[in-house]
């Protein structure tokens, strides 16, 4: 592998198309289709810009430099890419034939400064109200999933409340592909690795999953659930490993509970669905539902409540506390919303004063008057 100083000189030169945008903080996406139909995402909004590569061969010499720095292989046999900049920006590619009108790449922005809670807050991605909430939720130990679509805004909101969990608790991360930026004094980052061309080395998330139950967590983040590892993480959660974080590509809290049960049964543990799905509402305490909206803004859209699953019924039983309301579009193109308390109260209220945490007051005072009530 080669050196990160030597990588980054020669791939400046042969990425010098999109440079300008690779130095712009406020591009997020650079999206390249073929050699001159290029792409940016900036706030959330995607422009055609009149940069291209002069010839094929340079944007195929980029991509193989990017292999070559990720420890990959692309080539005719393996026209897949997925691998990262020196600065942990994600690179996605494929090669023709797969890709029709020319290689297509994805290049996601990593950005070194954490989007705070105080940002989230002026963009309108919650309310105090709600950040209380969560701190509460977080603070004591509750089992949480951050769910929505690509580009939602998963990964910075699960950066953003990691400054909830206490400072003398040891976090185990586990990544794919290391983005988390965990605020915490005792985080310990780890990452699988994909098999050479031999097949051989391979380290999945599920490998690293099992030995980190023995390496005394307080907590553990998986920063994506994509496969069968999904089934250990919710036995995990279901034996006492309290306070687990995770994210996943779903569009609805609902969404949330059927994708876990798809995954968990990628695993190689023959489970009677009902069975599952016993352990799945078990597990998960809380969905923080994330999205990105027509104008392009990132929002919490729902916190919803895991309160069981009604055999009889065949239902996962869901209790939404917030809800965002959506109003329109104003004269500007902005999208009016607003995320407000149901009035539902929250089952967990017995377990958070327990854990010796309370609910914001004003909360507290509505869910008490709007009762419990769980479709």
């Amino acid at each position: 592998m080669i050196s990160s100083h030597i990588f980054q000189s020669t791939l400046l030169d042969l990425l010098a198309p999109v440079r300008p945008y690779l130095d712009d903080p406020e591009v997020s996406e650079i999206l390249i289709n073929g050699v001159d139909r290029l792409f940016i995402e900036r706030a959330g909004r995607l422009s055609k810009v009149d940069a291209r590569f002069p010839h094929l061969r340079e944007l195929l010499a980029a991509l193989q430099n990017i292999a070559q720095y990720s420890g990959r292989h692309l080539d005719q046999e393996r026209p897949i890419l997925e691998g990262r900049l020196p600065d942990g920006s994600r690179v996605a590619a494929i090669l023709p034939p797969i890709a029709r009108q020319g290689p297509s790449v994805a290049i996601r922005r990593f950005f070194t400064e954490k989007l705070t809670l105080q940002r989230l807050l002026d963009l309108g991605s919650l309310t105090p109200e709600v950040l209380e909430v969560l701190r509460v939720l977080i603070a004591c130990k509750l089992n949480v999933v951050v769910a929505g679509g690509t580009s939602s805004g998963k990964t910075s909101l699960l950066n953003a409340v990691s400054t909830f969990i206490g400072k003398n608790e040891r976090v185990l991360v586990i990544e794919d592909s290391a983005e988390l930026q965990l605020q915490g004094e005792h985080v310990v980052q780890l990452e699988a690795r994909a098999a050479d061309a031999r097949g051989r080395g391979q380290v999945t998330i599920r490998d690293i999953f099992r030995t980190s139950l023995r390496m005394r967590p307080d907590r553990i983040v998986i920063g994506e659930l994509r496969g069968g590892e999904a089934l250990d993480l919710i036995q995990a959660m279901t034996s006492g490993h309290g306070g687990c974080l995770t994210t996943l590509h779903a569009t609805y809290p609902r969404d949330v509970l059927s994708r876990l049960e798809t995954m968990a049964m990628m695993s190689d543990v023959d489970l009677p669905l009902v069975a599952l799905r016993g352990q799945i509402a078990s597990a998960i305490n809380i969905v923080v539902q994330v999205a990105r909206v027509r104008d392009g803004s990132r929002k919490i859209t729902h916190v919803s409540e895991i309160c069981g699953f009604d055999r009889d019924l065949g239902k996962y039983q869901i209790n939404d506390l917030f809800r965002r309301e959506f109003r329109g579009v104003d004269a500007s193109g902005r999208v009016e919303s607003e995320l407000v308390s149901t009035g539902h109260a929250p089952q967990c209220a017995e377990l958070i004063e327990a854990s010796g945490y309370e609910l914001p007051p004003a909360f507290a005072a509505r869910t008490a008057r709007g009762g419990s009530r769980a479709s």
